[in-house]
This record gives structure tokens, C-alpha cells and sequence, in this order.
């Protein structure tokens, strides 16, 4: 396995939203440039990928799970987390199980290829390139707190991204005493 590349821009940027030593889930983690992001701040990480050497390389950072998350069942079923961070991964049937892994009062931070893309590089099929405005669409749950649809250089590419958070849950309130 080659060294993992360094953490995303994005990630780095909005990566203050998750609360301290909160858990992080890094979707479709490879050799775990993020896991190891939050890791070294002392989150909680879990990392999911299809890859058993990627998920060999980062399992004494903390919960790595080898799984096939396209074609077999989502392996975090009733879990959530803090964080959710999925970056340069696509496959739209998940995206409504990685929204709902995002727990009261966490954040997505989500960072993939975008149409037009195929002009520049690789991926350049539709099916792995977001449409205008899907990943807002994909997270109409949630409040966003930054969204970018756009073209980036070095290397040149179409993204979008998105930094979203889920309302906490309420403090229960004390009840009020009616005067006398």
C-alpha cells in the first residue's frame, strides 16, 4: 500500500464542527488519510471499505470493518456518529444510509467528483459524478453549513461538498413552577 495521501482541504476546514473526542465515520476510508486525520485529535474512528489490505493498514487506529457496502448490507446498521466523512466516493443508493448515520447534533462532510468532470479526468462516467445540486438534495434533513459546486485545480477536477449538520436532540426542560 503507497503512504496516504494528505487530508482534504475540506475536511481540514470544517473539520472543527465535530464536537471534541467525538466518533468519526470514514466512508470508503481506503488507507485512511482521514480516519488518521481525527485520529491524531483524539476522535473515536471507524473506517468501512471493500479493500482488506486498506482496512489491514489503518486497524490500529480503531474500528476498521472490511465490507462490500455497494453490494452487501450496510455493515453500521443503527449506528451513528459524530462525524460521517466521505470523500471522492458515490454510490447513491447509500447516500440515504450515510445521511441517517449522522447523529443528533453531528456533521457530514461529504466531497466527491461532479458533472463535468468527464472533461477533465477520471471518473467520467455519469454514475459516479453528482448532478447539480444532488448532494443538497441528498441532505434536505440536515442545516447546511457550507456547500460548494465547482471546479478545482491541482488537480483538476469537478466537485461538490458539502459540510451539514443535524439538529441536536432538545435538553429535556425543568418544569416551571406557577407562581403562587
Amino acid at each position: 500500500m503507497h503512504a496516504p495521501l494528505p487530508p482534504s482541504d475540506w475536511i481540514r476546514r470544517w473539520s472543527h464542527l465535530v464536537r471534541p473526542g467525538g466518533t468519526v465515520l470514514d466512508v470508503a476510508c481506503g488507507t485512511g488519510r482521514h480516519l488518521r486525520w481525527f485520529h491524531e485529535r483524539n476522535h473515536f474512528v471507524t473506517g468501512v471499505d471493500i479493500a482488506q489490505a486498506a482496512i489491514d493498514s489503518i486497524s490500529e487506529l480503531g474500528e476498521a470493518i472490511c465490507a462490500d457496502i455497494e453490494n452487501g448490507p450496510w455493515p453500521l446498521t443503527g449506528r451513528t456518529f459524530d462525524a460521517v466523512v466521505v470523500t471522492n466516493y458515490l454510490w447513491r443508493a447509500l447516500l440515504p444510509k450515510i445521511v441517517a448515520s449522522v447523529a443528533p447534533g453531528g456533521v457530514l462532510l461529504y466531497e466527491t467528483f461532479a458533472a463535468g468532470n468527464e472533461t477533465v479526468g477520471k471518473p467520467g462516467r455519469a454514475d459516479f459524478l453528482l448532478q447539480p445540486g444532488e448532494l443538497l438534495g441528498a441532505c434536505a434533513g440536515l442545516r447546511v453549513v457550507a456547500y460548494e459546486d465547482g471546479f478545482l485545480t491541482e488537480p483538476e477536477r469537478f466537485v461538490q461538498r458539502i459540510a451539514a449538520v443535524r439538529a441536536p436532540l432538545e435538553a429535556p426542560r425543568a418544569p416551571r413552577r406557577l407562581p403562587l
